[in-house]
């Protein structure tokens, strides 16, 4: 029953928002300006029936999710290390803070000119979901009861189970607070690097050339391929830590 009440909940406010869209559709009496949900949808499922819009879709997935991986990994090793190393912790901080308040037009412009194009969306990913990574876990390395560790170091446990049973239940709540703050930030970037270095066979492209060209169906039905395709990862991501939460539990309550 209860999924079936959100279920019915998220369609209710699906269809609130549509209704707002095709109002202001109406309203503005524009369709080259602001075409109306139908004629998007229409257009995006035009797309869906080429081959071409998997290809895109697929490049632009890839290149986004392995800048997420690459920052995840090189921000949790990080962590691990400056959660130990107090001085290099303080000389990464000013360099993080650097990063998280430069604009990211910034950081395209220059990558395009390091490094080309085609590598320009999986840099920028990385370098946005890095600092948000690191801070969060150092922060929940931090917060591990000092005197737990002490009392596991008494009676010589294991590494492994001290990590189990001390570390990951101390971090796991920054861990996914900081993923899912990332996937956002990723899918923004990444496809604002695309739009900007215009590589090829991405959906960054093709919302440029929809814009030169003002092809406004075009631009939404992109934009609409990239919010659904973030949800749908945000989704399995949060299933992924639930079913493993879960077995977690039930480990330990056997």
């Amino acid at each position: 029953m209860k999924f079936l009440g959100r279920i019915c909940r998220v369609i209710l406010i699906a269809a609130f928002w549509i209704g707002v869209w095709t109002f202001a559709s109406w309203k503005v009496g524009k369709p080259l300006l602001f075409p109306s949900p139908a004629a998007v949808i229409r257009r995006l499922f035009e797309l869906m029936q080429t081959k071409d819009f998997y290809l895109i879709t697929v490049n632009s997935l890839w290149n986004i999710v392995k800048g997420i991986l690459a920052a995840v990994f090189g921000g949790s090793l990080l962590a691990m290390i400056t959660s130990r190393i107090r001085f290099l912790r303080e000389a990464i901080l000013p360099v993080m803070t650097v990063i998280k308040a430069t604009p990211v037009a910034s950081f395209i412009i220059l990558a395009l000119i390091w490094i080309g194009s085609a590598k320009v969306p999986t840099f920028i990913t990385v370098l946005i979901v890095l600092p948000v990574i690191w801070t969060n876990l150092d922060e929940g390395l931090r917060k591990v009861d000092p005197q737990l560790v002490e009392v596991a170091k008494v009676y010589k446990m294991p590494l492994l189970r001290r990590l189990r049973l001390l570390t990951l239940p101390s971090v796991k709540p920054y861990f996914v607070s900081a993923c899912r703050t990332s996937l956002g930030l990723a899918w923004k970037a990444g496809i604002a690097a695309e739009i900007i270095a215009m590589p090829r066979n991405s959906i960054g492209t093709m919302i440029g050339d929809a814009k030169q060209y003002i092809m406004t169906e075009d631009m939404f039905a992109w934009t609409l391929t990239v919010i659904l395709l973030s949800l749908v990862i945000e989704f399995l991501f949060a299933a992924l830590f639930n079913k493993l939460g879960g077995k977690r539990h039930r480990k330990e309550t056997v």
